[in-house]
């Protein structure tokens, strides 16, 4: 028994094929119109989908720091009134 793997055989690969040296014949095209082409309008899309990621991304970040905040204070407050009923459980009856 051999524990080595038995690979199988690679394909055969075809020869590459060698391109001719013929260059295609130039056919002058007369032109549609003797207008001259203006220049595209620039766009500034690219730069206000950058602007509302950033807007996305402070907006997301303000809402989970406020959401932890929330979380905080409100394990603050029921710290404070557990201590406060232990603290009245705690002390004897003739201190009240």
């Amino acid at each position: 028994m051999s524990l080595t793997p038995k690979y199988p055989q690679a394909p055969a690969i075809p020869a590459p094929h060698a391109p001719s040296r013929a260059v295609p014949a130039q056919h002058a095209h007369a032109p549609a119109c003797h207008c001259q082409p203006t220049t595209p309008a620039r766009r500034t899309a690219p730069a206000l989908g950058v602007a509302a990621g950033a807007v996305a991304a402070v907006v997301t970040v303000g809402i989970v720091l406020t959401a932890l905040l929330v979380a905080v204070t409100v394990a603050a407050v029921s710290v404070a009134v557990v201590a406060v009923v232990l603290r009245s459980l705690l002390t004897p009856p003739r201190q009240r």
